[in-house]
């Protein structure tokens, strides 16, 4: 039998490789790596800007994969990089048009399938489901902070 532990962690992970899977297939129609849909969509939900380090918190990175791959999206013109002063130290990084078209886009088909695997649902049963994955990210977020409480 298997305890909740695995079936949690296999659910988890076999819905994480699959969103994966499906940002790589949409990013790879504008010939570009999967990966940029993960940024994309953090910086289009922060039109401001982000810094390289808060976008390495958002998307739980590290700051040398972050750069990497916003060194690529500058490079293709997906991504700025505005500085409020001389240096690019904590400088804002937005997105450019073509950046935030193609963020539309990737948003557009998220938003297509989770509709897809929602079809079948009540809305009792989706508030239900997004509560509770709320709570459990919330809590888990806590634990890997703070340590699993003793029992």
């Amino acid at each position: 039998m298997i305890d909740r532990y695995q079936q949690f962690s296999y659910i988890v992970s076999v819905i994480n490789r699959q969103i994966q899977k499906i940002e790589r297939d949409e990013m790879e129609k504008y010939g570009y790596k999967g990966a940029f849909a993960q940024y994309l969509m953090a910086m289009r939900r922060n039109p401001a800007g982000v810094t390289s380090a808060q976008l390495s918190d958002m998307c739980d990175r590290d700051k040398a994969a972050v750069s990497r791959v916003i060194t690529e999206m500058i490079e293709k013109g997906l991504v700025v990089r505005k500085s409020a002063n001389e240096t690019f130290y904590r400088a804002k990084l937005t997105l450019t048009q073509k950046g935030a078209e193609i963020a539309d886009y990737i948003a557009r088909q998220g938003a297509a399938a989770v509709a897809a695997v929602n079809n079948e649902l009540t809305k009792e049963e989706l508030k239900a489901f997004y509560s509770n994955l709320d709570y459990i990210a919330d809590k888990l977020h806590i634990i890997s902070k703070d340590g699993i409480p003793n029992e």
